[in-house]
């Protein structure tokens, strides 16, 4: 077996513009079923994009014995009840990030895909990118000596009826644009740990997590600042928001990385694209980096299909996704969600 049979739980929008195209690029993939709220919604995605079965049931498809993986881009508050019932019917999950509302359905989580003997990954398309990886093996090298501070943004607009809207449904901006920032400050920390041949998870508990926001009148956060000093030193700043407009596609992405010898700086957004590049700035000058980044989509894919089939460990593991929601937990707590 060279491929892996998956289906989509849900139709959504990432579905239709990032994992249905990256499925059909990916070489291990079999885009096999779909499934929406009723047969109507499936029935079209089916035709438009060429599953071969369609269900007006997220049950029916769980029920399906072909189906081996499964893709879960549901509203936030409902990723635990799907992600547990597709580990329990035998499915190996890719779930949407943020993977539960907090740090304790996320540890549920992976103890329900332990008990079931099934791969669960949160899908964080963008940290499958060759960019990042470039990123942090030039952090690896020491070409800017220990990183000392990181400074990160992702800004977006044009929410509409969009249940990131809504609190009840694990709407806002930490929930839906924060996690990229933690999860970029969380890598690029780790990265540093390894240069030094440490654990690359020893040191990143954080030790200060101050944070703040403004409030929509249905109680989710629409601009949000956060400050995380981790146990190993790095300092760290975001700035995440939905608040840019509503018309267009308009959107601000930032990074900067400090460190002892030199600096990184890079706008590349994330889960951009194509050819992309960033600077090195050291005593001995300027370096600038092109990177050729394929599909993030198709690689996070293949990369979850290559555990599947081969055995190998998730590129992002269990233990990143707990440390990372309990960071959020923290910063939640901090700015009054």
């Amino acid at each position: 077996m060279d491929k892996v049979k998956w289906g989509i739980l849900g139709t959504a929008n990432v579905a239709r513009w990032g994992m249905i195209p990256g499925m059909k690029k990916a070489s291990n993939c079999e885009l096999y079923a779909i499934a929406g709220r009723s047969t109507e919604k499936a029935k079209a995605f089916l035709e438009q994009y060429g599953f071969e079965k369609a269900y007006g049931s997220y049950d029916e498809l769980l029920a399906d014995k072909e189906v081996q993986a499964v893709y879960i881009p549901l509203p936030n508050d409902i990723h635990i009840k799907w992600v547990k019932a597709a580990l329990q019917a035998g499915k190996h999950v890719l779930c949407e990030k943020p993977l539960a509302m907090n740090a304790d359905e996320v540890k549920e989580m992976y103890q329900t895909a332990k008990e079931c003997g099934r791969y669960l990954m949160e899908a964080y398309a963008y940290l499958h990118s060759p960019y990042v990886a470039a990123l942090c093996e030039d952090i690896k090298s020491g070409i800017i000596g220990d990183v000392n501070y990181i400074d990160t943004a992702f800004v977006t607009q044009g929410y509409k009826e969009d249940f990131r809207l809504h609190k009840e449904l694990g709407g806002g901006a930490m929930y839906d644009l924060g996690c990229y920032c933690t999860t970029m400050i969380l890598t690029l920390a780790k990265a540093m740990e390894e240069g030094k041949g440490a654990d690359g998870m020893d040191g990143l508990e954080p030790e200060l997590v101050k944070a703040s926001a403004e409030f929509t009148d249905l109680g989710v956060d629409f601009m949000t600042a956060g400050l995380i000093k981790l146990r190993n030193g790095v300092r760290a700043s975001f700035n995440v928001g939905m608040n840019l407009g509503e018309n267009s596609n308009s959107r601000y992405d930032r990074l900067f990385i400090h460190g002892t010898k030199g600096s990184i700086r890079s706008e590349v957004e994330y889960n951009q694209e194509g050819n992309v590049s960033y600077k090195i700035f050291t005593r001995d000058g300027v370096i600038e980096r092109s990177v050729f980044v394929p599909h993030n989509y198709c690689m996070e894919v293949e990369q979850l299909g290559r555990c599947i089939l081969d055995s190998k460990t998730p590129h992002v593991t269990p233990e990143f996704s707990i440390l990372n929601a309990e960071l959020i937990d923290k910063l939640l707590a901090e700015m009054g969600y």
